[in-house]
Protein backbone atom coordinates (compact mmCIF):
# COMPACT_ATOMS: atom_id res chain seq x y z
CA UNK A 1 0.00 0.00 0.00
CA UNK A 2 1.23 3.67 -0.72
CA UNK A 3 0.25 6.40 1.42
CA UNK A 4 0.80 9.95 0.78
CA UNK A 5 -0.38 12.13 3.66
CA UNK A 6 -0.81 16.06 3.29
CA UNK A 7 -2.39 18.90 5.02
CA UNK A 8 0.27 19.94 7.52
CA UNK A 9 1.37 23.21 8.08
CA UNK A 10 2.10 26.63 10.60
CA UNK A 11 -0.81 27.43 12.56
CA UNK A 12 -1.10 29.57 15.90
CA UNK A 13 -1.66 27.59 19.09
CA UNK A 14 -5.41 26.99 19.17
CA UNK A 15 -5.72 27.07 16.02
CA UNK A 16 -7.18 23.96 13.29
CA UNK A 17 -5.34 21.93 10.79
CA UNK A 18 -6.96 18.39 8.73
CA UNK A 19 -4.40 16.20 7.99
CA UNK A 20 -5.15 13.80 4.82
CA UNK A 21 -3.50 10.00 3.92
CA UNK A 22 -4.53 9.04 0.49
CA UNK A 23 -3.81 5.16 0.02
CA UNK A 24 -3.45 3.13 -3.42
CA UNK A 25 -2.67 -0.11 -4.43
CA UNK A 26 -3.43 -2.71 -1.98
CA UNK A 27 -6.03 -0.87 -0.18
CA UNK A 28 -8.82 -3.36 -0.06
CA UNK A 29 -6.49 -5.44 2.34
CA UNK A 30 -6.39 -2.49 4.73
CA UNK A 31 -7.40 -3.66 8.50
CA UNK A 32 -6.95 -0.66 10.32
CA UNK A 33 -4.91 2.35 9.84
CA UNK A 34 -2.78 4.74 11.78
CA UNK A 35 -1.64 8.42 12.62
CA UNK A 36 1.92 8.64 14.69
CA UNK A 37 3.79 11.50 15.10
CA UNK A 38 6.99 12.21 15.74
CA UNK A 39 8.83 15.35 17.59
CA UNK A 40 12.56 15.95 17.15
CA UNK A 41 14.80 14.64 20.24
CA UNK A 42 11.58 12.63 21.22
CA UNK A 43 10.76 9.04 20.58
CA UNK A 44 7.97 8.19 18.19
CA UNK A 45 4.15 8.28 19.55
CA UNK A 46 0.66 7.23 18.46
CA UNK A 47 -1.92 9.77 18.20
CA UNK A 48 -5.43 7.68 16.85
CA UNK A 49 -6.21 4.07 15.18
CA UNK A 50 -9.38 3.45 13.00
CA UNK A 51 -9.97 -0.43 12.50
CA UNK A 52 -12.28 -1.84 9.97
CA UNK A 53 -14.98 -1.67 12.05
CA UNK A 54 -14.32 2.01 12.64
CA UNK A 55 -13.28 1.36 16.39
CA UNK A 56 -10.97 4.41 17.58
CA UNK A 57 -8.23 5.07 19.64
CA UNK A 58 -6.79 8.04 20.98
CA UNK A 59 -3.82 8.89 22.73
CA UNK A 60 -4.60 10.91 26.31
CA UNK A 61 -2.47 13.53 25.14
CA UNK A 62 -5.15 14.34 22.15
CA UNK A 63 -8.46 12.95 23.01
CA UNK A 64 -11.01 15.53 22.85
CA UNK A 65 -9.23 17.24 20.51
CA UNK A 66 -8.29 15.21 17.68
CA UNK A 67 -10.94 13.22 15.83
CA UNK A 68 -9.55 10.05 12.95
CA UNK A 69 -11.82 9.17 10.44
CA UNK A 70 -11.65 7.01 6.94
CA UNK A 71 -13.28 7.39 3.89
CA UNK A 72 -13.77 3.63 2.64
CA UNK A 73 -15.11 5.08 -0.99
CA UNK A 74 -12.23 7.70 -1.51
CA UNK A 75 -9.33 5.46 0.19
CA UNK A 76 -8.36 8.40 2.10
CA UNK A 77 -7.70 8.90 6.12
CA UNK A 78 -8.32 11.46 7.98
CA UNK A 79 -7.19 13.73 11.56
CA UNK A 80 -9.27 16.24 12.62
CA UNK A 81 -6.96 18.48 14.95
CA UNK A 82 -8.74 20.71 16.92
CA UNK A 83 -7.01 23.65 19.74
CA UNK A 84 -3.78 22.71 18.88
CA UNK A 85 -0.55 23.23 21.24
CA UNK A 86 2.55 23.82 20.58
CA UNK A 87 3.39 20.72 22.11
CA UNK A 88 1.24 19.00 19.26
CA UNK A 89 4.54 20.13 16.55
CA UNK A 90 5.78 17.21 14.97
CA UNK A 91 6.03 15.01 11.60
CA UNK A 92 3.15 13.20 11.44
CA UNK A 93 2.75 9.77 9.60
CA UNK A 94 0.28 7.41 8.21
CA UNK A 95 0.24 4.08 8.40
CA UNK A 96 -2.19 1.17 7.25
CA UNK A 97 -2.11 -2.76 8.74
CA UNK A 98 -3.21 -5.35 6.35
CA UNK A 99 -4.69 -8.56 7.43
CA UNK A 100 -0.92 -10.43 7.52
CA UNK A 101 -0.17 -7.60 10.36
CA UNK A 102 2.38 -5.72 7.73
CA UNK A 103 2.60 -1.78 8.37
CA UNK A 104 3.28 0.54 5.50
CA UNK A 105 4.16 3.84 6.21
CA UNK A 106 3.80 7.54 4.47
CA UNK A 107 6.60 10.16 4.00
CA UNK A 108 5.07 12.57 6.19
CA UNK A 109 3.69 15.84 6.63
CA UNK A 110 5.01 18.70 9.14
CA UNK A 111 2.85 20.19 11.85
CA UNK A 112 3.89 23.02 13.28
CA UNK A 113 1.93 24.71 15.96
CA UNK A 114 3.41 28.32 17.23
CA UNK A 115 2.76 30.14 20.49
Amino acid sequence: VQLVESGGGLVQAGGSLRLSCAASGSALSITAMDWYRQAPGKERELVATINSGRNTYYADSVKGRFTISRDNAKNTLYLQMNSLKPEDTAMYYCTSVDGLSHRDWGQGTQVTVSS
